[in-house]
């Protein structure tokens, strides 16, 4: 629906951008916690103990006293540090993984910015992300915060490679760089989703590369966010931990709340590029007669319910697999992926282009 009268405007459409904004940025901050807890209780669960319980209901308030325990706590910087550097360094991470959420649709109509290059977008804000963990590492006139974070370097532009060419995959199924384009690609039930080839049962053939390369994409995500298996910038057992070490109260809270924040970027990603979005695994005509509201709520229902199956992936991942060596990672990412999604993008692209019926 077209905005009219005052909201016709510029300064009426700024309000309403900011708006949008901050609504966002709300509902993600309160889902952060509620994230957090479900890691923390999904980890304690395969250990078989409880995790939080202590603070309110099934400790589900426990985020939330971290929060103010982070926020109430002395910011200390080291002596021989880099000031400005060493307290820009979690704002520029965190700024990152929120601005990268403006062209992330939601739901029919709910996307801050529709613009037809949001998978450049977030090519571009991916890797200026990096900058903020070398920043941080950096500028804290230590040893092992430096070396966390030229592995996290090396690491994140190791597996940005091999998401590309999986993302290159999506692009030339739908033809479009937008993320709605995208969406509405997969619309008509779950045989049209990208990771069954995104063309109905006549594309399901592809399936054969592309649920390999969602598999890909997952797993690169998790290099990507700094996630166990691949979590060798924050190794406890050898850089204390890592990056941030010398990083306290809210300054550290900045880096945990990015890091998180791109881990929900990264479930929100999968899902729309390879399990249709806010689209339903089925056929739902009843919705046409619904208004557009209630219609957009059914939509992000379903998107968020598979930003949950995914986060709890992640979470069950960083569980129950054991940390990789550091050269395990670049074998696997420059040896196995890497040659992998190349291979994939040809063979889509000859599919589209030599198939009967695909190209269009």
């Amino acid at each position: 629906m077209a905005p009219s009268g005052f909201f016709a405007t510029p300064v009426g459409w700024g309000v309403i951008t900011v708006l949008q904004i901050a609504a966002i940025l709300v509902w993600l901050l309160i889902s952060q916690a509620f994230f957090m807890l479900a890691d923390r209780k999904i980890w304690a669960g395969v250990q078989m103990r409880k995790g939080p319980n202590v603070v309110g209901p099934f400790g589900l308030w426990q985020s939330f006293a971290d929060l103010i325990k982070f926020i109430l706590k002395e910011i200390v910087i080291p002596a021989g540090a880099d000031k400005m550097v060493f307290l820009l360094a979690p704002l520029i991470s965190f700024t990152l993984a929120f601005g990268a959420w403006a062209v992330m649709p939601l739901a029919p109509g709910w996307v801050v910015s529709n613009i037809n290059v949001g998978v450049l977008y977030l090519f571009a804000i991916s890797s200026l992300g990096v900058y903020g963990v070398i920043m941080g590492g950096w500028s804290s006139n230590s040893k092992y915060p430096f070396l966390g974070s030229l592995r996290s370097a090396a690491q994140m532009v190791s597996y940005e490679v091999s998401i590309g060419f999986v993302i290159v995959t999506v692009i030339l199924i739908t033809g479009s760089l937008n993320l709605v384009t995208i969406v509405d690609h997969q619309a008509g039930g779950f045989w049209h989703w990208n990771v069954l080839g995104g063309g109905g049962w006549r594309s399901l053939p592809m399936a054969l590369v592309m649920v390999p390369m969602a598999v890909i994409f997952f797993i690169s995500a998790l290099a990507e966010t700094n996630r166990p298996p691949f979590d060798l910038p924050e190794a406890e057992s050898e850089l204390v931990a890592g990056y941030q070490v010398e990083y306290s109260s809210t300054p550290y809270l900045l880096f945990m709340i990015a890091e998180l924040a791109n881990i929900l970027l990264m479930c929100a990603l999968i899902s729309v590029l390879f399990f249709g979005g806010w689209q339903a695994p089925f056929p739902t005509p009843f919705t046409a007669s619904w208004n557009p509201t209630a219609a957009s709520f059914f939509g992000f229902m379903w998107f968020f319910m598979k930003m949950i199956f995914f986060f709890y992936l992640f979470a069950m991942v960083k569980a129950i697999v054991p940390r990789y060596r550091y050269d395990q990672l670049m074998r696997l990412g420059w040896k196995i992926f890497l040659p992998t999604s190349i291979v994939a993008v040809v063979a889509i692209a000859g599919w589209r282009v030599f198939a009967p019926g695909s190209a269009g």
